[in-house]
């Protein structure tokens, strides 16, 4: 009575041929064909004895061995280019095919066992800590802002304005004293904000009658900016200004220390 051997499963004749050629340390470019047909036959042969149900690939296999085995015991074939071909190529081709897709199936393995030690859990933040935002602070909300920046938009706007002006019939007629209050125009801004969330400086400013009337506004800009209401950005030097609300212009009551809402 034989003593049983317990045989190393092999997923496939490919997995085979690259146990075989691993453990014989042989350069997977220069197969001896002949040695590695041997051990693979051994093999195959071990297996009839254990289970003939999953012959039929290793057979296939050991045929293409055998077949490779009698191509190199005969003068080499010579390509159209005059190149001797190597019987062999093919088989290296599908083994180094093989031994990437099996260490890609290695890494998934990995990362599979990784995640199954990961665990997540689903937000519980309390609402009044969500619902929080912090303070405004006006230094952010004028980053990349400068007087010459704030200067330059509001001699183009001035310039527009006096552009308007005919010359000839601006000299007729009484110059009155045109009286404007920062408070109502910033009540003004703000019933302007409730329509528009953002807007453009340049077109704001052009929208004013007089000289008077664009630099209240602008100081009503200024002062809202300041108090967070608003955020204006510029993408290059004397591009418009955007404006964009920050707030709710229902919520701006603050504005009360410059008025009297009516």
């Amino acid at each position: 009575m034989g003593i049983p051997v317990k045989l190393e499963v092999f997923e496939g004749p490919l997995d085979l041929l690259l146990h075989l050629i691993e453990k014989n340390k042989i350069d997977i470019y220069d197969i001896p064909i002949v040695e590695i047909t041997d051990q693979y036959m051994e093999y195959i042969h071990a297996m009839e004895r254990e289970d003939l149900g999953i012959m039929s690939e290793f057979m296939v296999m050991a045929a293409t061995l055998l077949d490779i085995k009698c191509r190199m015991l005969l003068p080499k074939e010579v390509n159209e280019e005059g190149e001797e071909e190597d019987p062999r190529a093919e088989l290296v081709e599908k083994l180094l095919e093989y031994k990437m897709y099996k260490f890609m199936s290695y890494e998934l393995k990995d990362k599979m066992d990784e995640a199954a030690n990961v665990f997540f859990k689903e937000a519980t933040i309390p609402e009044e800590v969500s619902q929080y935002k912090e303070p405004v602070d006006p230094r952010e909300l004028l980053v990349g802002m400068t007087l010459e920046k704030l200067n330059a938009i509001y001699k183009s706007v001035i310039r527009r304005q006096e552009d308007k002006i005919d010359p000839i019939r601006s000299k007729f007629g009484t110059i009155e004293k045109e009286e404007v209050s920062l408070s109502d125009k910033m009540l003004e801004v703000r019933e302007f904000a409730r329509e528009h969330r953002k807007f453009s400086f340049r077109n704001l400013l052009e929208r004013q009658c007089s000289k008077v009337q664009v630099i209240v506004t602008f100081l009503s800009i200024l002062e809202l900016m300041k108090m967070g209401h608003i955020h204006v950005q510029q993408e290059e030097l004397f591009d418009d200004i955007s404006i964009e609300v920050q707030t709710d212009p229902e919520s701006w009551k603050n504005l009360t220390e410059f008025a009297e809402e009516g």
